[in-house]
């Protein structure tokens, strides 16, 4: 298609789902893992409420898989995380974080185990698969990583159930929280996880061949015409809500999983092998110097999310960063995500935000701001 407001290229990929997201509605692209993805269907709020009210579709082919296998694939996902797997069953996804050897977060991505030796790694923002290549030459492992052509949609929202129940049947509604099936679609051939990056209910369909992309997006499309499915782009609304990370904003190299408050993905006091064990055991010892919290900021609505960093600041010294910030409408609130000097890090305590030289109050609060149990995600459809 020619559009003189997208400035495509080859040296950056379009995905399977590319020409269905122009058709519907895509008037706005951004790029992430070296993919352009659609940021904008029209107004993000109408995004919003679609979402949390119905049911949205949303490409995000830009969550590459570093697939991994051969006879010591566990043994070097498990060097790849902190986390342990040593429950994690076929069939069964886990968020899990990739460390570095200084205990570093590189990626925070959805681990899938489709067979004893066979694993995805669903991507956010950065190359593990370089960093896995890099890894696997003198781990005197014997594996094999390479970037499959797969593919997710994510279809996410209150009808999802439904929808889902009228393309595969039944037979999914049994389809358990961060648990996946290898299914086929009239020939399509499918992983159909119930995951996703919204806090809502619903499900990511792993294409497994690129060229039946526009296919599947029209039949999932056709299947919720009468649930109210609409094409839409991951909101910031809601993962905000949620407390969920974006990759390169909320946490980045140079972020532990401690100052996130992601201690249950660190495993310490067993004798699993992986990647900055030794960094994160003297971090933990040591204790943090930041942490990560949930803010209120208290000014007319926020239009959009922020772009930059926002200052924060205590008796005008600077004491932390606003990472992510968008007005909820739902909660009528502004609310965000910071990164703040562990001093200031309690409950209740009151900063002030810097935001284009203007200064506005803030004050801390608990975090993620709605559905905190995550009973939306986990309810049974």
């Amino acid at each position: 298609m020619k559009n003189k407001n997208f400035g495509f290229g080859t040296q950056i990929r379009k995905s399977p789902f590319f020409d269905s997201t122009v058709k519907w509605g895509a008037t706005g692209f951004s790029v992430y893992n070296h993919m352009y993805i659609p940021r904008d269907f029209g107004d993000p709020e109408k995004n919003f409420w679609n979402l949390v009210k119905s049911a949205i579709l949303c490409d995000v082919a830009v969550e590459r898989q570093v697939e991994i296998t051969g006879p010591d694939a566990y043994k070097f996902v498990q060097l790849l995380t902190p986390r342990d797997l040593s429950k994690l069953g076929i069939s069964q996804c886990k968020y899990v974080l990739i460390t570095n050897n200084e205990g570093g977060i590189l990626n925070d991505p959805v681990l899938l185990r489709l067979a004893e030796n066979h694993f995805w790694l669903s991507l956010a923002d950065s190359d593990v698969l370089l960093w896995a290549q890099g890894l696997a030459v003198n781990s005197n492992l014997n594996v094999k990583i390479t970037e499959p052509d797969v593919s997710p949609l994510q279809l996410q929202g209150p009808n999802s159930g439904q929808i889902m129940t009228k393309l595969f049947g039944d037979s999914i509604k049994d389809l358990k929280y961060y648990w996946l099936r290898e299914v086929n679609l009239d020939g399509i051939p499918l992983v159909v996880s119930r995951t996703g990056w919204s806090s809502e209910l619903g499900y990511e369909l792993y294409l497994r061949d690129g060229s039946k992309g526009n296919e599947l997006w029209e039949k999932i499309m056709s299947a919720g015409k009468d649930f109210d499915l609409q094409p839409g782009h991951t909101s910031s609304i809601r993962r905000i809500e949620g407390g969920m990370l974006s990759y390169h904003a909320d946490a980045d190299i140079k972020t532990n999983p401690f100052e996130l408050g992601l201690d249950r993905l660190v495993s310490l006091d067993n004798d699993i092998n992986f990647i900055g064990k030794d960094a994160l055991k003297k971090i933990k010892k040591e204790g943090i110097k930041r942490k990560q919290v949930g803010l209120e900021i208290d000014c007319s609505a926020l239009v959009g999310p922020n772009t930059t960093f926002w200052p924060l600041l205590s008796n005008n010294k600077n004491v932390g960063k606003v990472t992510s910030a968008v007005y909820s409408p739902r909660l009528k609130k502004n609310i965000a995500l910071a990164m703040v000097d562990i001093k200031y890090s309690k409950i209740d305590i009151e900063l002030e935000v810097e935001i284009n030289d203007k200064k506005f109050k803030c004050i801390i609060v608990e975090k993620p701001f709605f559905d905190p149990k995550k009973k939306i995600t986990s309810t049974s459809i």
